[in-house]
C-alpha cells in the first residue's frame, strides 16, 4: 500500500531530492518538501500529509522546535527524525514529543523504507479500526433507529404489535377494531393455500367482553369480495340479504400487495347504526399495523436468528482491533460508549521484543511482519488466558490492563503469572523458530483513570496515569526475558506469597523526581 503523501523537511538541498527521487518516487509515495521548520508547519496545515521526514538541525526553526509546535496544535501526524548528531538525550527528547522513528544520517535507501512502512504501518491500523469503529457505530445507530421506528409504531397500535405469539395477538387486534369502530362484534381471518380458503382465528362475539382465539374455517362472501378487490368493504343494513339486521365493514390484511388475511366488524342489534366511510378508514389504518405485526410474527424468529449472527459477525471482526471484552460491552449497551472515564486500581503489563531491530534488519518485509504476527499474538494470547484486557499493540510491544473493564480480586496475581508464562512461551518459540528474540516485560499496580479517550469520531479504551508510565519504563529497563517490578507490585505479590523475587537497585525515571526500586520477578507459585 503506497500512494500516501509524505512531507520532506531538511534544509539541504541535495537531502530533500535524494529523499524524493530514490525512496519516495522510487516506491510510489507522492512527495512534498519544505526547507526549514517554518515552511513544514505551512505545508503541514495546507497539505495534511501522512508522514514527514523531519531533519533534526535547520534555520530559522529547528525540529525540536517543529515537535513542539505540532503538540501545540494538536497534530498528530507521524514523525520520523533525521540527523546527524544522535545522542541518548535527543533520542529521549523527540521521542518523548511524539517521534515514530529516529534515523540517523547518512542513511541507506533501505533503512529509509524500513522506517516508513514501519510508521505508516501504524497509521494503516489506526485508519482501519478508526473506519472498523465507525462502521459499527454506523451500526448501531441504524438499529436503534429500527427500533425507534418500532416504537413508535407499537405506540400508534395500542400495544397490539408489541405481541409476536399469534394466540394472543390476533385477538387483541380484534379488539381494537370493534374499539375504534365502536362495533358489537368482530373478526380477523387468515388466508390458506392459495387465499381461496380463509380461516377465522379470532373473533368477537355480541356480548363477550373480549374476543377469542380459535381456528375454524370460515365462508364469508363479504370477506371473499375484500381479497378478491383487495379493497376495504362496508355493508349497509340496507344491503344486507339477510332478514338479519347487519352492518359490516371489513378491509384486506395486505402484505407486499399480498392479501394475507381480513379484519372485519359488524354490527348485529336493531339500534346498531350503520358503519361510515371514517369507520372504514380507521380500520383500514389498523390492518396495516396488524399486517405488519403478523408479518413480524411469522419472521421473528428468522430475524433474532440472523441479528446474532450479524452480532457475532461484528464481534470477530472488531475483536482484531478492541479488547474482547471491550466489544462485548459496546454491543450489549452502545449507549454507553461516551468519553470519560473512571479512577480505580489496575495492574499494567508492558512486553516488548528485544532483538527485533537488529534480527529484521536483514530480513524480507513479509518475513519481519510473520515474525511479529507470532510473537505479538503469543503475547495477546497468554494476556487473554489469564483474564487481561489487551489496550494496544505498540509496534513490536503490546500493553495489558488487569482487573478492566471487568473486576478481577487477584488482578497482581494474574498480571505476574501472565508475565512468566509469556516468557515461558517465547523461550519456546524462539527456540522452534531458531531466532534470537525474547520479552522484556514491565509490571507495576495502582490507580489510574480507565475509559474511552480519544474524540467523538474516534474512541479508544485504555488507562491513563503513572502506574502506566511506570510500567512502560520498567519494561524498557528489562533485559531480554527478564521481567521488572515496582516495589509496590513486589509488596503486594509477597503478601499473596509465593513469589520469588531479586532486587536490582533503583533506576531513575524521566520526569520523575524520585527513583524507582526495581525487582526482577523469577517465579510465583500460587494465585
Amino acid at each position: 500500500m503506497a500512494d500516501e503523501l509524505i512531507l520532506v523537511v531538511d534544509d539541504g538541498q541535495e537531502n530533500r531530492e535524494f529523499v524524493v527521487d530514490y525512496v519516495l518516487k522510487q516506491n510510489g509515495y507522492r512527495a512534498i518538501t519544505a526547507k526549514d521548520g517554518m515552511e513544514c508547519m505551512d505545508m503541514i496545515a495546507q497539505h495534511h500529509p501522512d508522514l514527514i521526514l523531519l531533519d533534526y538541525q535547520m534555520p530559522r526553526m529547528n525540529g525540536i522546535d517543529v515537535l513542539k509546535a505540532m503538540n501545540d496544535r494538536g497534530i498528530t501526524t507521524p514523525v520520523i527524525l533525521m540527523t546527524f548528531y544522535g545522542s541518548e538525550e535527543i533520542a529521549i527528547e523527540v521521542y518523548r514529543l511524539g517521534v515514530r522513528d529516529y534515523i540517523r544520517k547518512p542513511f541507506t535507501i533501505e533503512e529509509m523504507l524500513f522506517a516508513i512502512e514501519r510508521s505508516l504501518n501504524d497509521v494503516r491500523l489506526r485508519q482501519e479500526k478508526e473506519a472498523l469503529t465507525e462502521r459499527v457505530i454506523a451500526s448501531n445507530r441504524e438499529l436503534q433507529f429500527r427500533l425507534q421506528e418500532l416504537n413508535i409504531l407499537y405506540s400508534i397500535g395500542k400495544s397490539v404489535t408489541a405481541l409476536t405469539e399469534l394466540p394472543q395477538l390476533l385477538p387483541r387486534i380484534v379488539d381494537a377494531a370493534v374499539k375504534l369502530t365502536n362495533a358489537e362484534e368482530g373478526f380477523l381471518y387468515l388466508t390458506s393455500g392459495s387465499g381461496t380458503r380463509m380461516i377465522c382465528q379470532a373473533i368477537k362475539r355480541h356480548g363477550n367482553p373480549r374476543a377469542e382465539w380459535l381456528s375454524q374455517e370460515i365462508d364469508d362472501r363479504v370477506a371473499a369480495r375484500v381479497v378478491e378487490t383487495k379493497q376495504p368493504i362496508i355493508v349497509t343494513p340496507e344491503g344486507a340479504k339477510s332478514g338479519r339486521l347487519l352492518a359490516t365493514a371489513a378491509a384486506p390484511l395486505v402484505i407486499r400487495d399480498r392479501v394475507i388475511g381480513v379484519l372485519g366488524v359488524r354490527n348485529v342489534s336493531g339500534r346498531a347504526q350503520a358503519f361510515t366511510r371514517h369507520d372504514s378508514a380507521l380500520l383500514s389504518a389498523l390492518t396495516d399495523y396488524a399486517a405488519i405485526a403478523l408479518e413480524n410474527s411469522r419472521n421473528y424468529e428468522a430475524l433474532r436468528v440472523r441479528k446474532e449472527h450479524e452480532k457475532a459477525k461484528i464481534r470477530t471482526m472488531f475483536q482484531r482491533f478492541v479488547p474482547p471484552r471491550v466489544v462485548d460491552l459496546i454491543l450489549e449497551h452502545p449507549e454507553q460508549v461516551q468519553l470519560g472515564g473512571k479512577r480505580q486500581e489496575i495492574s499494567i503489563l508492558f512486553a516488548d521484543i528485544r532483538g527485533y531491530s537488529a534480527y529484521s534488519e536483514n530480513l524480507p518485509p513479509e518475513a519481519v511482519v510473520a515474525m511479529l504476527n507470532d510473537y505479538l499474538s503469543l503475547a495477546a494470547n497468554v494476556v487473554l488466558s489469564y483474564g487481561g484486557t489487551l489496550d494496544k499493540y505498540l509496534g513490536d510491544g503490546i500493553m495489558a490492563i488487569f482487573n478492566a473493564p471487568e473486576v478481577q480480586e487477584n488482578h497482581v496475581s494474574q498480571a505476574a503469572q501472565a508475565a512468566l508464562m509469556l516468557q515461558t512461551a517465547a523461550r519456546e518459540m524462539s527456540a522452534q523458530r531458531q531466532d534470537p528474540l525474547a520479552f522484556g516485560i514491565g509490571l507495576h499496580v495502582g490507580e489510574a483513570v480507565v475509559g474511552y479517550v480519544g474524540t467523538d469520531m474516534a474512541i479508544n479504551y485504555t488507562a491513563i496515569g503513572d502506574v502506566v508510565n511506570v510500567a512502560k519504563r520498567l519494561q524498557e529497563a528489562a533485559k531480554p526475558g527478564q521481567i521488572l517490578v515496582e516495589e509496590a507490585f513486589a509488596h503486594r505479590l509477597n503478601a499473596n506469597g509465593g513469589a520469588q523475587l531479586q532486587s536490582i537497585g533503583s533506576i531513575t525515571a524521566k520526569n520523575r523526581t524520585k527513583p524507582i526500586e526495581v525487582y526482577e520477578l523469577l517465579a510465583q507459585t500460587t494465585l
